[in-house]
Order: C-alpha cells, then structure tokens, then sequence
C-alpha cells in the first residue's frame, strides 16, 4: 500500500477519494526544539566569547563565567542530537509491530522529553543569573549583548517545547495503552 503525507493530512489509495486528519499524537515532530536548540548553541559560539583589548584571552560574555558558556553550548549541541534521534525513532516508529515495542519508545521519549525540559529550565536560570550579575566595564561596547539576550530567550522556549512534547508523547501512550487493551479483548484470530 502507498500513503502519500501532505503534512498532516495522508492520502491512502485504498480508499479513493479519503482524506484523513492524522492525530496531533502521531504526527510529533520536534521543529522547534531542534530551531531553538540550534540558536541558544549558534548564538553563544558565534557571539558569546568576547577579548579583551587589555587581555590576550577572550572570556564569557556571561560574567566571565567559561561554565555558563560551555553549558549553554553543550545543552544546545545535545538537545540538537537528542531532536534528531527521536527524529529518526518517528520515522522508524510505524514500522515497530509489537505494541509493547512501541510503548517502550514512547516511554522513553517521555523520559526523554521531561529530562530536557528540566536541562533547559537549569539552563534558562543560570544564563539569565549570569547575565544579571555580569559587569558593563567587562563589556563597554555592547559587543555580543544581542546574542547572550536570544541564547537566554530561546533557553526558556525550549522549556515549554520540551514540555510540550512529553505531553503528545503521553497522549500517544495511551492511545497505545488503549490498543494494547483493545487487540487483547478482540484478537485479531478471532475475526472473520
């Protein structure tokens, strides 16, 4: 059988002329956290690291803190990598038969989900402290003060797609809960 996708719609030619409306919990996608990901990563490797005309070494533009800019880059990096695993797990994820299979995908996707979402408050909470505490003299020209603003930004939107994605992530875990249930009750051999 051919399926053509058309975003979130799906034409199956075995029955001409229908069109169906995919669930919300299917169709899962992760294109914001993979978006803010990279620019919280991007914008602290490109802007975040200033020098000092005084200093032949460049520094944090979080108040001189090397920690804050390795954390907002290696969570960037990571939950990049993570996006694109379970962007690959969405596209393998028809193809898994067993329900119990499928249940343990999604339940790791939940943990997953759950995990980042806390990274990225921890993030959010201590690249905004930084920056709070961070001294103007370290930084007179303003050099790299857009990029610190949108890595801070960005850190607390992942909060909330993260969050957002554990959520679908429990709703396709019932639906799965709910098949599991159902195909126990009426097995498939037990049908005309």
């Amino acid at each position: 059988m051919l399926t053509l996708e058309f975003g979130i719609l799906e034409f199956d030619p075995s029955w001409i002329g229908s069109w169906t409306q995919r669930s919300w919990v299917s169709w899962r996608s992760r294109p914001g956290c993979e978006l803010f990901s990279i620019v919280v990563f991007g914008s602290i490797v490109n802007e975040g690291y200033l020098n000092s005309a005084s200093e032949g070494e460049e520094f944090c533009i979080y108040n001189r803190n090397p920690n804050a800019c390795s954390y907002g880059v290696a969570v960037g990096v990571l939950a990049f990598l993570t996006c694109l695993l379970y962007l690959a797990l969405d596209v393998y994820f028809p193809q898994i038969s067993s329900v119990k299979d499928r249940k343990k995908a999604v339940l790791s996707d939940i943990g997953v989900s759950a995990f980042w979402a806390f990274l990225w408050f921890v993030g959010f909470c201590y690249l905004a402290n930084q920056w709070q505490v961070s001294k103007p003299k370290d930084n007179p020209l303003n050099e790299g003060t857009d990029a610190a603003r949108a890595a801070i930004a960005f850190s607390f939107f992942s909060i909330f797609t993260w969050s957002l994605t554990a959520a679908l992530a429990v709703r396709r875990f019932k639906d799965l809960s709910f098949q599991e249930e159902y195909s126990t009750l009426f097995p498939a051999s037990a049908q005309p």
